[in-house]
């Protein structure tokens, strides 16, 4: 059974004591932090305020499932390889197990692909002795699950694996099935959100939209996937927005409807969870 969390993005400028807050009504058993000013955790955070983060959210029983970067490694700079090992850095001092990063580049196109393996290829090394995965995300110029994993099998590294984000292949024309048999090998964690159309991205409730969830779920059942499930409710960039209190209470209803019959007894106290 996947475990479920919900990302930062979601409750911008919220403190940790809401972000714990916002777990327990779910309940989630995790957070995927959002590396950026403002937010608990940002880029160059001193070691001794990522240090209380930590304790702070394993004080009350909540795992770090990703620090969200916003470093793209196909951009054609040359600090990129040094910002994402800030990143690496920063996520092992957390205790974050993974690194999500974008490929972008879009104002240098040609190029970009090579550019990306590049960068990760030389990030891989720092990660690996870190214990941190790099996870390119399925979004900006590598939409498709297809555009990912040939980045990933480029750079030919167990440390580098991928984030599906439900949305983006699908509004590419990428089907569930297709994500799942091109991206399967290299699936770290899984972001949920919905929308109204591949062209209209303001946030919609889960299960209210028209993104092919329960396809979805079916081929992350299919593949055996273990990993996060994690609420990305993008409130930071739609602040018309619902709560993410509202917005978790959707994701867990559509997680509950399309999780498999248990196998056995859930936990003591806790549902089971898909």
């Amino acid at each position: 059974m996947n475990r479920r969390a919900f990302s930062t993005l979601g409750c911008p400028g919220s403190g940790l004591d809401e972000v714990v807050r916002l777990a327990r009504t779910g309940p989630c058993d995790g957070v995927e932090l959002r590396c950026a000013a403002g937010q608990p955790t940002y880029p160059g955070m001193p070691e001794t305020e990522a240090d209380a983060v930590a304790a702070h959210l394993t004080a009350a029983g909540l795992d770090i499932v990703c620090l969200a970067s916003y470093v793209q490694v196909a951009a054609d700079r040359a600090d990129v390889v040094e910002d994402l090992a800030g990143h690496l850095r920063l996520a092992a001092r957390l205790g974050a197990p993974s690194v999500r990063v974008f490929g972008s580049g879009a104002d240098q196109p040609e190029g970009r692909r090579d550019r990306a393996v590049r960068c990760l290829s030389r990030a891989a090394p720092l990660a690996a002795r870190l214990g941190v995965d790099v996870l390119l995300e399925t979004h900006d110029e590598f939409l498709t699950g297809e555009r990912v994993a040939d980045v990933i099998e480029a750079v030919g590294s167990p440390a580098v694996g991928s984030v599906w984000d439900a949305v983006n292949p699908w509004r590419a024309g990428e089907s569930p099935d297709r994500t799942a048999a091109v991206l399967g090998p290299w699936i770290r964690h899984v972001q949920l959100k919905d929308v109204a159309t591949p062209t209209d991205l303001r946030p919609v409730l889960p299960g209210h939209g028209n993104v092919p969830l329960a396809a979805v779920v079916e081929q992350l059942h299919r593949l055996g996937y273990q990993g996060w499930i994690s609420l990305e409710w993008e409130r930071a960039w739609y602040p018309e927005a619902a709560g993410l209190d509202q917005a978790l209470t959707a994701f867990h209803q559509v997680l509950d409807t399309l999780a498999p019959p248990p196998t056995g007894p859930a936990p003591s106290g806790r549902p089971a969870h898909l």
